[in-house]
């Protein structure tokens, strides 16, 4: 009978190790004679629970801040002699046997940075819990940041961008898994090609897939500019991605500007197309898992899929292809900002709101998308508001909207007289059974709302989205040129109407760029071959086979991971 496996453990107080070299103990005693698996982890209570539920429970007593080693093996002896080999184990370094090319590891930042004082950019990949202090102190030295590690709390994420972009600096991420930046890859990253398009996206994978997509067409990447995934919440405001575009809109290598991201907070988004559409180069946009606000305008378009990206953006490149709305800009007067929608057509109210969704806040409906958006009283719009007249609460005792003008006519008077509207959206569905000659009947009141409105010293804004065909009886370009004497903007399509919206939203003050912020030198991007290294040993030996000059500080939880003593020396720290 074979004899009951044993489990042994060891625990080095204090000791930390980057989880790439803890990875390479795992499986180096995993493979010892007589060991049948092994756990290396530093001995956080998640870290010990997985220890468990592999069945390597030893029951030590350690530390978050503590190594935590466990050996299952088939004998008492056999459980020692890997244990005792742990330190020779150690000494291999993830470069190579052995060792590796540097002599020396300095211990903190700023010998690292004496020792390579070009250096630009600081990679971060500690433990969450103490990257912020890491990047803060690297934000003070004047360097970049590639934030990798994850679990940085939110609060100290806005901090430490804010202060960044008070410097003219970068922090990418946290939780950045990718970066090219002047041909030079920074954590997860793929070779590629010189080219000419330049990427900036949350994701990693999304950065990845983007460039591999584009090599297999031939077609290389400036830079790729990760901004982590939490960058384009509300919270944060798109800080490192707007640093980006303007980045890549004053870089000569870029022609072509490609954005992803998973949909963004409404407010970062119109922050983020008015810039798109400032950069004065094409960007293709691509907001996954979100209806596009529109199918493109000026220079900017969007798409569905990180490989229609690829393709567009390759396009773009070739033919350069400019997009098409322009607009005569208005005057809104201060305080006017929300936009209100009139519709007869319910499923053209419910793709307006999906889009808008995704651009404006608040936006309300008595059509909502999600409970928040549900206007608490229909006859009285609040926010943006995108209204379906056809629903069953306003055609109780009346025709529908389509054939009976009154109640919207009524409505319409009612929001343009609120001095906080700037642009009424209205549609006009033509066809048999439809009012006979429905422009004819908007007209005029389109046009007596927009003189009061310029006699009130503002201006007001009317789109309108035109369904039909010039088979239709009430005469398609008749009706258009109606409502366009009448001072509206005629729409084709409902995309062709979000973009008009999004187009008049840029023109009021609330939602142009933050001024007064130094911008990120170019040389952050274009000179990125010298590179400070504070975490996974791997990604220092990735930059060196790049043939980048690389120094990896040898870097330990301050106050050996007592955090009631590290806390204290940070704020003597600060205070001095």
């Amino acid at each position: 009978m074979s004899e009951t496996p044993v489990t042994r453990c060891a625990v080095r107080a204090g000791s930390y190790h980057d989880s790439v070299v803890l990875m390479q103990l795992q499986r180096s005693l995993a493979t010892l004679p007589g060991v049948h698996d092994a756990g290396v982890v530093m001995a956080t209570a998640a870290n010990r629970d997985l220890l468990a539920a592999s069945g390597l429970d030893a029951g030590a007593d350690a530390g978050p801040d503590d190594l935590l080693i466990v050996v299952k093996a088939e004998s008492e002896e056999a459980a020692g002699e890997a244990l005792a080999r742990v330190d020779a184990l150690l000494r291999v370094r993830p470069g190579g046997e052995g060792g590796d090319a540097q002599d020396f590891r300095p211990r903190s930042l700023a010998t690292a940075l004496k020792q390579l004082p070009e250096a630009r950019w600081v990679l971060v990949s500690v433990p969450g819990r103490y990257a912020a202090d890491v990047a803060d102190d690297a934000l003070d030295q004047g360097r970049n940041v590639f934030l990798y590690s994850d679990n940085v709390p939110l609060d100290r994420e806005v901090a430490l961008k804010k202060k960044a972009r008070d410097q003219g600096l970068l922090v990418l991420g946290p939780d950045c898994g990718t970066a090219v930046l002047g041909g030079m890859g920074l954590g997860f990253s793929n070779r590629t090609r010189p080219g000419r398009i330049g990427l900036i996206g949350a994701s990693g994978t999304g950065l990845q897939a983007v460039i591999s997509y584009l090599d297999a067409r031939g077609f290389g990447i400036s830079h790729a500019i990760g901004t982590g995934g939490r960058d384009l919440s509300a919270e944060v405001g798109g800080i490192t991605a707007a640093q980006a575009l303007d980045l890549l809109r004053r870089d000569a290598k870029t022609e072509v500007i490609v954005l992803i991201s998973k949909p963004p907070a409404s407010q970062v988004t119109r922050r983020l197309l008015a810039l798109a559409r400032a950069a004065d180069k094409p960007v293709v946009v691509c907001f996954l898992g979100a209806p596009p606000p529109g199918d493109g305008f000026e220079e900017v378009c969007f798409v569905n899929s990180l490989e229609e990206a690829a393709v567009e953006a390759r396009e773009a490149l070739i033919y350069k292809r400019r997009g098409g709305m322009q607009e005569v800009p208005v005057r809104f007067a201060a305080g006017q900002r929300w936009v209100r929608g009139l519709f007869s057509g319910g499923t053209l109210a419910l793709e307006a709101l999906a889009r808008l969704s995704a651009v404006l806040a608040p936006i309300f409906s008595n059509i909502p998308l999600s409970a928040e958006q549900r206007l608490p009283d229909p006859l009285r719009s609040q926010g943006h508001a995108i209204l379906d007249l056809g629903a069953d609460e306003f055609t109780v005792g009346r025709l529908h909207p389509m054939m009976d003008f009154d109640l919207r006519l009524r409505r319409l008077r009612q929001e343009a007289a609120d001095p906080e509207v700037a642009l009424l959206l209205l549609d006009l569905v033509l066809g048999d059974g439809a009012h006979a000659d429905p422009a004819g009947e908007l007209a005029p009141v389109v046009e007596r709302v927009r003189a009061d409105a310029r006699a009130a010293g503002r201006d007001l804004d009317v789109a309108v989205l035109v369904i039909g065909t010039e088979q239709d009886p009430q005469g398609l370009n008749e009706q258009t040129e109606t409502l366009e004497r009448a001072g509206a903007r005629v729409c084709r399509s409902v995309s062709a109407l979000v973009e008009h919206t999004l187009l008049r939203m840029d023109q009021i003050g609330a939602n142009d760029p933050e001024p007064g912020f130094p911008p990120v030198p170019l040389e952050a991007i274009q000179e990125t071959h010298s590179v400070i290294n504070v975490g996974i040993e791997t990604f220092s030996a990735s930059l060196a086979a790049q043939e980048a000059q690389v120094v990896q500080v040898d870097w330990r939880p301050p106050a050996g991971g007592n955090e009631k003593l590290a806390s204290m020396l940070t704020r003597m720290k600060r205070r001095g």
